[in-house]
C-alpha cells in the first residue's frame, strides 16, 4: 500500500541535503545527500509506519490517489 502514498524529494539550502517527504504524512521526512536515497528512505519509513499502524490497530491515511472529490 506504501506504493500508493504521493511521494517528492527537494532540496533542503538549511540541511545541506536532499529532503524525502510523503504528502500523506507531512510530519514525516527523510534526509540523504543523494535524491535516490531520500526517495528510497522516506518509502522505507512510510512502510514501517504503516507496518507499525496496523500491529496498534490504527487507520492509516487515504492516499491522495484514491481520494474522490466531494461536491
Amino acid at each position: 500500500m506504501s506504493d500508493h502514498y504521493t511521494y517528492r524529494v527537494t532540496w533542503s539550502a538549511e540541511d545541506q541535503e536532499h529532503v524525502g517527504l510523503c504528502a500523506e504524512f507531512p510530519s514525516l521526512s527523510w534526509l540523504s545527500a543523494s535524491p535516490e536515497q531520500a526517495l528510497v528512505g522516506i518509502r522505507e519509513l512510510v512502510r514501517d509506519i504503516l507496518t507499525d499502524m496496523v500491529t496498534t490497530g490504527e487507520q492509516a491515511p487515504a492516499p491522495v490517489a484514491n481520494r474522490t472529490l466531494r461536491r
